[in-house]
Protein backbone atom coordinates (compact mmCIF):
# COMPACT_ATOMS: atom_id res chain seq x y z
CA UNK A 1 0.00 0.00 0.00
CA UNK A 2 1.35 3.80 -1.06
CA UNK A 3 -1.44 5.62 0.58
CA UNK A 4 -4.31 5.26 3.10
CA UNK A 5 -7.14 7.56 3.94
CA UNK A 6 -7.63 7.87 7.30
CA UNK A 7 -11.09 8.52 8.54
CA UNK A 8 -11.91 10.26 12.14
CA UNK A 9 -13.00 12.36 14.67
CA UNK A 10 -12.82 16.28 14.75
CA UNK A 11 -13.11 16.23 17.78
CA UNK A 12 -10.07 14.86 20.54
CA UNK A 13 -12.78 13.07 22.77
CA UNK A 14 -13.10 12.78 26.49
CA UNK A 15 -10.26 10.37 26.70
CA UNK A 16 -6.24 11.43 25.89
CA UNK A 17 -6.03 7.41 24.16
CA UNK A 18 -8.35 8.41 21.11
CA UNK A 19 -5.80 11.44 20.25
CA UNK A 20 -2.77 9.14 21.39
CA UNK A 21 -4.29 6.78 18.87
CA UNK A 22 -4.90 9.16 16.17
CA UNK A 23 -1.24 10.07 16.67
CA UNK A 24 0.10 6.39 16.43
CA UNK A 25 -1.23 5.28 13.19
CA UNK A 26 0.17 8.79 11.57
CA UNK A 27 3.24 8.11 13.10
CA UNK A 28 3.36 3.83 11.82
CA UNK A 29 1.95 5.38 8.28
CA UNK A 30 4.89 7.34 7.92
CA UNK A 31 7.28 4.56 8.99
CA UNK A 32 6.12 2.61 6.54
CA UNK A 33 6.45 5.27 3.78
CA UNK A 34 2.82 5.38 3.19
CA UNK A 35 1.23 8.63 2.48
CA UNK A 36 -1.39 9.77 4.52
CA UNK A 37 -4.76 11.06 2.97
CA UNK A 38 -7.11 12.38 5.29
CA UNK A 39 -9.70 15.48 5.50
CA UNK A 40 -7.27 18.38 5.57
CA UNK A 41 -8.23 19.39 9.51
CA UNK A 42 -6.26 20.47 12.35
CA UNK A 43 -8.81 19.81 15.07
CA UNK A 44 -9.46 16.72 17.32
CA UNK A 45 -8.08 13.26 16.06
CA UNK A 46 -7.67 14.40 12.50
CA UNK A 47 -5.21 17.05 13.18
CA UNK A 48 -3.72 14.70 15.61
CA UNK A 49 -3.34 11.78 12.78
CA UNK A 50 -1.39 14.47 10.33
CA UNK A 51 0.72 15.66 13.23
CA UNK A 52 2.03 12.35 13.93
CA UNK A 53 2.56 11.44 10.43
CA UNK A 54 4.44 14.51 9.64
CA UNK A 55 6.61 14.48 12.73
CA UNK A 56 8.10 11.56 11.45
CA UNK A 57 8.84 13.09 7.76
CA UNK A 58 5.79 11.35 6.28
CA UNK A 59 4.00 12.98 2.95
CA UNK A 60 0.23 13.91 4.31
CA UNK A 61 -2.11 15.12 1.69
CA UNK A 62 -5.55 16.69 3.04
CA UNK A 63 -8.60 17.41 1.06
CA UNK A 64 -10.95 20.46 2.57
CA UNK A 65 -14.48 22.04 1.55
CA UNK A 66 -13.70 25.67 0.74
CA UNK A 67 -16.28 26.24 3.46
CA UNK A 68 -14.43 24.22 5.81
CA UNK A 69 -11.13 26.08 5.01
CA UNK A 70 -12.66 29.46 5.71
CA UNK A 71 -13.42 28.55 9.25
CA UNK A 72 -9.67 28.29 9.38
CA UNK A 73 -9.63 25.04 10.67
CA UNK A 74 -7.10 23.62 7.59
CA UNK A 75 -3.77 22.57 8.22
CA UNK A 76 -1.23 24.46 7.52
CA UNK A 77 2.01 22.48 7.50
CA UNK A 78 0.56 19.67 5.53
CA UNK A 79 2.94 18.31 2.49
CA UNK A 80 0.28 19.27 -0.07
CA UNK A 81 -3.28 20.30 0.81
CA UNK A 82 -6.61 20.35 -1.82
CA UNK A 83 -9.64 22.40 -1.79
CA UNK A 84 -13.21 21.37 -3.30
CA UNK A 85 -16.15 22.61 -3.00
CA UNK A 86 -18.34 19.74 -1.49
CA UNK A 87 -18.08 17.16 0.96
CA UNK A 88 -18.88 14.76 -1.26
CA UNK A 89 -16.34 15.71 -3.85
CA UNK A 90 -14.01 16.23 -1.19
CA UNK A 91 -14.77 11.92 -0.21
CA UNK A 92 -14.52 10.83 -3.60
CA UNK A 93 -11.09 12.74 -4.18
CA UNK A 94 -9.61 11.28 -0.86
CA UNK A 95 -10.63 7.47 -2.12
CA UNK A 96 -9.69 8.33 -5.63
CA UNK A 97 -6.08 9.11 -4.39
CA UNK A 98 -6.07 5.89 -1.91
CA UNK A 99 -5.26 2.25 -1.82
CA UNK A 100 -6.60 1.46 1.58
CA UNK A 101 -8.98 2.86 4.04
CA UNK A 102 -8.86 3.50 7.58
CA UNK A 103 -11.43 4.61 10.41
CA UNK A 104 -10.68 6.17 13.84
CA UNK A 105 -13.35 7.00 16.70
CA UNK A 106 -15.58 9.59 15.68
CA UNK A 107 -18.89 11.08 15.10
CA UNK A 108 -21.54 10.66 12.40
CA UNK A 109 -19.36 12.28 9.46
CA UNK A 110 -17.01 9.19 10.37
CA UNK A 111 -19.45 6.78 10.26
CA UNK A 112 -20.96 7.75 7.14
CA UNK A 113 -17.59 7.44 5.33
CA UNK A 114 -16.91 4.39 6.67
CA UNK A 115 -20.30 2.80 5.46
CA UNK A 116 -20.32 4.36 2.46
CA UNK A 117 -16.62 2.80 1.74
CA UNK A 118 -17.95 -0.14 2.77
CA UNK A 119 -20.93 -0.33 0.44
CA UNK A 120 -18.07 0.49 -2.16
CA UNK A 121 -16.57 -2.44 -1.60
CA UNK A 122 -19.51 -4.54 -2.00
CA UNK A 123 -20.31 -3.31 -4.88
CA UNK A 124 -17.08 -3.48 -5.83
CA UNK A 125 -16.40 -0.08 -6.67
CA UNK A 126 -13.38 0.26 -4.65
CA UNK A 127 -10.79 -2.77 -4.38
CA UNK A 128 -8.55 -1.93 -1.22
CA UNK A 129 -8.70 -2.85 2.89
CA UNK A 130 -10.98 -0.77 4.77
CA UNK A 131 -9.59 -1.16 8.58
CA UNK A 132 -11.14 -0.19 11.51
CA UNK A 133 -9.06 0.93 14.27
CA UNK A 134 -11.08 -0.05 17.30
CA UNK A 135 -9.11 1.95 20.45
CA UNK A 136 -10.17 1.54 23.82
CA UNK A 137 -13.38 -0.89 22.76
CA UNK A 138 -14.82 2.14 21.16
CA UNK A 139 -16.37 0.40 18.02
CA UNK A 140 -17.54 -2.91 20.04
CA UNK A 141 -21.38 -2.17 19.92
CA UNK A 142 -20.93 -1.41 15.95
CA UNK A 143 -19.46 -4.68 15.27
CA UNK A 144 -21.84 -6.12 17.42
CA UNK A 145 -24.18 -4.82 15.62
CA UNK A 146 -22.75 -6.02 12.14
CA UNK A 147 -22.74 -9.44 13.13
CA UNK A 148 -26.44 -9.30 13.85
CA UNK A 149 -27.01 -7.60 10.41
CA UNK A 150 -25.17 -11.50 9.36
CA UNK A 151 -27.56 -13.18 11.89
CA UNK A 152 -30.76 -11.76 10.31
CA UNK A 153 -29.60 -12.49 7.18
CA UNK A 154 -29.44 -8.50 5.89
CA UNK A 155 -25.30 -8.67 5.07
CA UNK A 156 -23.56 -11.35 3.49
CA UNK A 157 -20.94 -13.00 5.68
CA UNK A 158 -18.52 -12.49 3.23
CA UNK A 159 -19.39 -9.16 2.85
CA UNK A 160 -18.84 -8.71 6.89
CA UNK A 161 -15.42 -9.97 6.39
CA UNK A 162 -14.70 -6.71 4.20
CA UNK A 163 -14.23 -5.30 7.50
CA UNK A 164 -9.91 -5.65 9.29
CA UNK A 165 -10.22 -4.90 12.52
CA UNK A 166 -7.70 -4.40 15.80
CA UNK A 167 -7.33 -2.48 18.07
CA UNK A 168 -3.26 -1.72 17.71
CA UNK A 169 -1.88 0.61 14.53
CA UNK A 170 0.52 -2.21 13.62
CA UNK A 171 -1.30 -5.23 13.57
CA UNK A 172 -4.39 -3.57 11.97
CA UNK A 173 -1.67 -2.54 8.85
CA UNK A 174 -0.47 -5.78 8.94
CA UNK A 175 -3.95 -6.96 8.66
CA UNK A 176 -4.67 -4.62 5.80
CA UNK A 177 -2.03 -6.14 3.81
CA UNK A 178 -2.63 -9.40 3.91
CA UNK A 179 -6.22 -8.75 3.15
CA UNK A 180 -4.77 -6.95 -0.08
CA UNK A 181 -2.81 -9.73 -0.73
CA UNK A 182 -5.18 -12.67 -0.67
CA UNK A 183 -7.70 -10.80 -2.58
CA UNK A 184 -5.26 -9.84 -5.50
CA UNK A 185 -5.36 -13.62 -5.41
CA UNK A 186 -9.13 -13.74 -5.79
CA UNK A 187 -8.76 -16.23 -2.89
CA UNK A 188 -11.86 -16.95 -0.50
CA UNK A 189 -11.36 -14.38 2.36
CA UNK A 190 -11.08 -16.11 5.71
CA UNK A 191 -12.03 -13.35 8.51
CA UNK A 192 -10.15 -15.21 11.46
CA UNK A 193 -7.24 -13.27 9.71
CA UNK A 194 -8.54 -9.48 9.99
CA UNK A 195 -10.99 -9.20 12.62
CA UNK A 196 -9.43 -10.09 16.49
CA UNK A 197 -11.64 -11.81 18.46
CA UNK A 198 -12.42 -11.55 21.89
Amino acid sequence: MHSIVVYCGSNPGKKALYAEAAYAIGKALAERNIKLIYGGGNLGLMGRVADGAMDQGGFVTGIIPNFLAKLEVAHKTLSELHFVETMHERKAKMVSMSDGVIALPGGYGTLDELFEILTWAQLRIFHGPVGLLNVNGFYDLLLLQLDKMVEEGFLRPDTRQLLVVSDEPAALLAKMEAYRLQNAENKPLDGSLYVDKN
